[in-house]
């Protein structure tokens, strides 16, 4: 069968193809191609720079708008080149080698990945898609769904709500700011994650620049790699490696995803258990079906599959962030496969941020609901009476409030005033204690 969304093995390119499709610039076959091109291209470039041979404006220009305007038709060539030399960044060079004759720059094909190895390729052009897909993908749909948190928060920040611990009733709290809790944990996360570089190998066959050294023996290729890194790619070069990068900071990337998503995925099961509540409906759209056997429901579907696609994604970040720093001696083939997986859990992850966003899009406060909730949770003023008690010296507050409330039913307001009225403390007092109430016994 011709591959098609509705024909491809995996869901990212098949149903959710639609949703997903923006990141195929960074991690599909062809993207890493034309970042392998890209690398190739600079690098030669940047031996022009070094005065290693001569290379025209137009030459130059030329090269560089290769890459640029980098078609699918060419990537074909380039893959059908691989399947003659089992190679897949050979067959880069010879490409960029041929459009270099094309281009009247036949004498200097030789200077294309002059001293490197592939991994010299692959290890700086997947930073780079890497980095690109977090600056411009990533980090914008986190931040984005964090700003829609906050909007909401800054609206609900004045709706009081019986708090829950162990599922039980528990001192009330405001929606506003339950929902700040998963704002601010976000946010240290983001700044957490932005201390991490985004690092590349780029030293020869086994770390040691020895093609380069033992061609010009004298010249100071560290330094040279160090600012072609830096300067033309925006990447950090790592210093000691063996033929390919270490992958620790790529597994601190992936971690720090990880619990990023791991924060989302408690944010999409409180919702969940919040609509589940009553404590809000969910906007419907007509001609939609909730259940096929059910007419009335209204399933908090994309907080499922917010939750579904996260645990996909944790458990390939898993993976990747334990897999890859490990590799036999100087190096082995692993992670080549391993690495070209990095998109499957970035696109369940944006998957499943989008999905939220479209479940907090929907959602109705039902107020009312809420006031009910607390309306019948009455004993849970008793910490804030026996709190005020204890300032007042009166003896076994808890005690009298626990004997009063625990495990009992049918606490209201009339059972809380009576407790109170037979209080031996001042009038004072009781007015004070008879002014609290589960909607404003809320906090800071």
């Amino acid at each position: 069968m011709q591959l098609s969304p509705l024909t491809a093995l995996s869901p990212i390119d098949g149903r959710y193809h639609n949703t997903t499709r923006q990141l195929s610039d960074y991690f599909s076959e062809f993207a890493l191609i034309k970042y392998r091109l890209h690398v190739e291209v600079e690098y030669f470039i940047q031996l022009a720079d070094k005065k290693f041979f001569k290379l025209d404006i137009k030459t130059r220009n030329g090269l560089r708008l290769i890459v640029d305007q980098f078609t699918i038709e060419d990537a074909e060539v380039i893959k059908a080149t691989e399947k003659i030399t089992n190679h897949d960044v050979k067959a880069v060079e010879y490409f960029l080698k041929s459009k270099l004759a094309l281009l009247g720059g036949d004498r200097l094909k030789e200077w294309i990945h002059f001293g490197l190895t592939s991994q010299d390729i692959n290890n700086t052009a997947v930073p780079l898609l890497w980095k690109d897909a977090i600056e411009l993908e990533y980090l914008p749909a986190v931040l984005n769904l964090q700003q829609n948190l906050f909007r909401l928060a800054t609206q609900w920040k004045n709706v009081p709500m019986l708090a829950r611990t162990h599922g039980q009733p528990a001192s009330p709290t405001r929606l506003g700011k339950e929902l700040m809790v998963f704002v601010e944990r976000i946010e240290n996360q983001v700044q957490l994650f932005s201390y991490i570089p985004f690092t590349a190998k780029f030293g020869g066959a086994t770390g040691n620049f020895n093609a380069h050294h033992i061609a010009y023996p004298k010249y100071n290729w560290p330094k040279f790699a160090d600012e072609f890194i830096e300067n033309k790619l925006g990447l950090q070069r790592q210093q000691y490696t063996t033929q390919i990068e270490h992958y620790d900071v790529l597994a601190a990337h992936f971690d720090a995803i990880k619990r990023i998503n791991s924060i989302f995925t408690d944010l999409s099961r409180d919702i969940w258990s919040y609509i589940s509540m009553d404590y809000f409906k969910q906007q419907t759209k007509k001609g939609e079906i909730g259940s096929s056997a059910m007419p009335h429901k209204v399933n908090p579907i994309d907080f499922e599959n917010g939750e579904g696609n996260l645990g996909i994604a944790n458990a390939l970040w898993e993976y990747l962030s334990a897999k890859l720093p490990v590799s036999r001696l100087q190096r082995d083939l692993t992670d080549s496969t391993v690495l070209r997986n990095i998109g499957v859990p970035m696109a369940h992850t944006i998957l499943a941020i989008k999905s939220i966003e479209k479940g907090l899009s929907k959602l109705i406060l039902n107020e009312a609901r809420l006031k009910t909730d607390l309306e019948n949770n009455w004993a849970v003023v008793a910490e804030a009476i026996q709190t005020i008690l204890r300032r007042e010296n009166y003896p076994n507050p808890y005690e009298a409030l626990k004997e009063l409330t625990r495990g009992k039913h049918g606490i209201d307001k009339k059972t809380m005033h009576d407790f109170i009225n037979g209080l031996k403390v001042s009038l004072r007092l009781k007015a004070e204690l008879k002014k609290i109430t589960p909607y404003n016994y809320t906090g800071l």
